[in-house]
């Protein structure tokens, strides 16, 4: 038997390209709003730019900070919408669902760790020449 090939032939259009956008929009606004870890890392991404602005940070370790600062929030972020799903679908307790919100949150664990060897592998050496 043949698959069914589904007609996913669409005309571009600019008006669901902004409705797309204005969805991504509110769910990066639900996420910071609900979310109270994206505040800390947000939180400590300001204070990265602080610190890199006050040192004057190569563009290499601009880029480095950015990257993982969004790296973190990307993993947050996903962690809060499988939370999201898991509450909706599993209700009750259930031990995969359990499993599945631990490894999502050890994800942001190995994320926040990726950041905090990063800061300090680019704000140590500066600290260290001030003192």
């Amino acid at each position: 038997m043949k698959p069914e090939i589904l007609d996913t032939e669409e005309e571009f259009s600019l008006v669901k390209r902004a409705k797309s956008f204005s969805y991504a929009g509110r769910g990066v606004w639900v996420f910071i709003k609900t979310t109270h870890n994206a505040w800390i890392h947000l939180a400590l991404f300001a204070l990265g730019i602080m610190l890199g602005l006050y040192f004057g940070i190569t563009k290499v370790e601009w880029m480095m900070l950015v990257f993982v600062s969004g790296f973190v929030l990307v993993a947050e972020a996903f962690n809060t919408a499988i939370e999201i799903d898991i509450d909706l679908t599993s209700p009750d307790y259930h031990p995969y669902a359990k499993d599945t919100k631990d490894v999502v949150a050890g994800a942001v664990l190995l994320a926040a760790s990726t950041v905090l060897i990063i800061g300090v592998m680019i704000f140590v050496p500066y600290i260290v020449n001030l003192i």
